[in-house]
């Protein structure tokens, strides 16, 4: 029996379609709750897994010499790639966790989940090899969030500054207010965070660090219990502006104190110089006595008294003699 052409070119389509559906399905963006998950893996997946990191520096870190950090930062996603996800072409271009690891937001844009997938499980290079460490779920929802829940903060932060570009700092403030406030205080200072043996208020953090701001008020803490703003609906914008505000608290760094005074008012006289009257001569000479403590006082008086009483015995003798 002859097959009609027709009914072949409808079975190739029909498999060329399911193929596509296929290849889609792992394409398919993952859950929100998956997007966070992988987040926080990236930040510190060792603290979502609730386990000591592996000793020593992770197998790729001795590719390069110029970030001295070691041990468990060296197993952490964000401190090679950095908060931006830019690695070597972003805010750890340079300084001291600048390590010339790859540009991580700019190489998926071309590769599949499970391209990522072979990236970590050490496929495709040995020396990267996670798979002893998070089970298949972990490195999906770790390459899900790289492939499909990274944002560009480049558009919201000034690279030079470090200021918010065109916030709404009061919109930024009632969001922290609603959400932030009853755990960081009213001036962000309630929390004291320790990071490389310094101690940083949310509001050092949000000015010398806004990338790892972003992030974390966007996914969470790893291993910590907090509002997470992509489950409370915030949009990107909103964690700008909420990192705006942030950037008015304290800084841990002000001086505290009585303003100076302006340079540029009257100066007042200063006080000593030499007398312009007689009244002042004699208060001047006055007010050094009583400076000089009792001793002073005691000795120039008895030095008048024994002047006094010296010419009082030669006035006697003068007149004895006259």
């Amino acid at each position: 029996m002859k097959v009609p052409r027709s009914a072949i070119l409808i079975i190739i389509g029909a498999i060329a379609l399911l193929a596509a559906g296929t290849a889609l399905a792992a394409q398919a963006a993952p859950s929100t709750d998956d997007i966070i998950r992988g987040a926080q893996l990236y930040d510190k997946w060792y603290a979502v897994l609730g386990v000591d990191p592996p000793v020593g520096n992770m197998p790729i870190w001795n590719r390069q010499t110029t970030n001295t950090r070691s041990g468990g930062d060296t197993w952490r996603c964000s401190e090679c790639h950095g908060w931006d996800y830019r690695g070597s072409q972003g805010e750890y271009q340079a300084g001291s966790h600048f390590t010339g690891f790859p540009d991580i937001w700019t190489l998926v844009q071309e590769l599949t989940v499970e391209d990522l997938i072979n990236h970590l499980n050490g496929k495709l290079d040995p020396a990267h090899d996670f798979s002893s460490y998070l089970d298949n779920t972990s490195l999906n929802q770790l390459a899900g969030f790289l492939k499909f829940g990274m944002l560009d903060d480049t558009t919201y932060i000034n690279p030079i500054s470090l200021r918010v570009i065109d916030p709404d700092i009061s919109h930024g403030q009632k969001l922290y207010q609603s959400t932030c406030l009853s755990c960081h205080g009213e001036d962000g200072k309630k929390i004291v965070f320790r990071i490389e043996g310094i101690d940083e208020y949310l509001g050092s953090i949000a000015n010398r660090d806004p990338w790892r701001f972003l992030h974390r008020t966007r996914f969470g803490v790893a291993g910590t219990d907090m509002p997470v703003g992509m489950n409370l609906g915030w949009q990107p914008e909103d964690g700008r502006d909420v990192l705006a505000f942030a950037q008015t608290l304290p800084t841990g760094g002000e001086i505290v104190g009585e303003p100076t005074r302006n340079p540029q008012t009257t100066p007042e006289p200063l006080l000593g110089g030499p007398v312009n009257n007689l009244w002042s001569g004699i208060l001047t000479i006055l007010g050094a006595i009583t400076g000089m403590g009792v001793v002073a006082i005691a000795f120039i008086g008895g030095f008048f008294l024994m002047t006094s009483i010296v010419v009082i015995i030669l006035r006697k003798r003068t007149k004895r003699n006259s």
